[in-house]
């Protein structure tokens, strides 16, 4: 047994929750916090002996920090319900408690799009899931691409994280246009302003990111598709920013 507390948020997570709680049955315990699945979800979970929560929405950052409130290890795996660790990941984890040399893992996000996974030499996102629970917690002010902060060493971990959860491409662009609201929100709250240069720039070089710098088109015509949804994705943020200013303006002359 792992002695570590995996803490998950879901809603209507069954066509994955499965393979994700399976990938981590073997640690000590599992928190998985609910906001109103009406699916098999909680179903699932009761049969891997998960400690369940209910909790209205409260937004990723703090819907996830109430899920870490309720670890009672010292070391703590965050993961989302469409997310399985690998086995290399698992190492690495098991590694680190015995080692206790670093606070937290930086891991690798593998990213699977219409049916496959990133290629090899492809450049991941990596994310900080793995972390003593003393040393980390959330940015509770951000809407959406919340992180932990951890104060202390952290490393790079050689195993990695798959992602299904945008497996197809009416859920990648579903994801994009309810993120995209979120970011805008969040940067109108902080008075942020749109502007021409970033509305005519943003797509261009998001695209230029995604498809040469991530290596997007070592992927072929996936790797393509998915760096235009990811360009789409960067202008839609700017364009609601300057929605959000359009009705800001006109409702301060009501």
């Amino acid at each position: 047994m792992i002695p570590a507390s995996v803490y998950i948020i879901t809603k209507n997570c069954e066509p994955t929750l499965k393979d994700t709680l399976a990938s981590v049955a073997d640690f000590a315990e599992i928190i998985l916090v609910d906001s109103g699945s009406t699916d098999r979800t909680l179903e699932i979970a009761k049969a891997f002996n998960c400690r369940i929560y209910h909790q209205d929405w409260l937004g990723f950052a703090k819907q996830k920090q109430l899920a870490l409130s309720y670890c009672q290890h010292d070391w703590v795996l965050n993961l989302d319900g469409d997310e399985v660790v690998s086995p290399e990941l698992k190492t690495d984890i098991e590694s680190c408690i015995r080692d206790n040399s670093v606070d937290g893992l930086d891991i690798p996000i593998f990213n699977y799009f219409l049916g496959f996974p990133p290629p090899r030499f492809s450049r991941f996102n990596c994310r900080i899931r793995f972390f003593k629970r003393s040393m980390g917690g959330y940015d509770l002010d951000k809407q959406v691409h919340e992180s932990i902060s951890v104060k202390g060493r952290v490393k790079r971990a050689a195993g990695g994280i798959r992602h299904y959860g945008e497996d197809t491409m009416v859920i990648r662009i579903d994801k994009s246009n309810w993120y995209s609201s979120l970011r805008a929100q969040e940067k109108a709250a902080k008075g942020k302003k749109s502007n021409i240069l970033k509305l005519l720039l943003s797509f261009p070089f998001a695209f230029l990111k995604s498809y040469i710098l991530r290596r997007g088109f070592l992927n072929g015509q996936r790797g393509f598709i998915n760096s235009m949804i990811s360009a789409f994705y960067a202008f839609l943020k700017e364009a609601k920013l300057y929605e959000h200013n359009i009705k800001a303006r006109l409702d301060s002359k009501e």
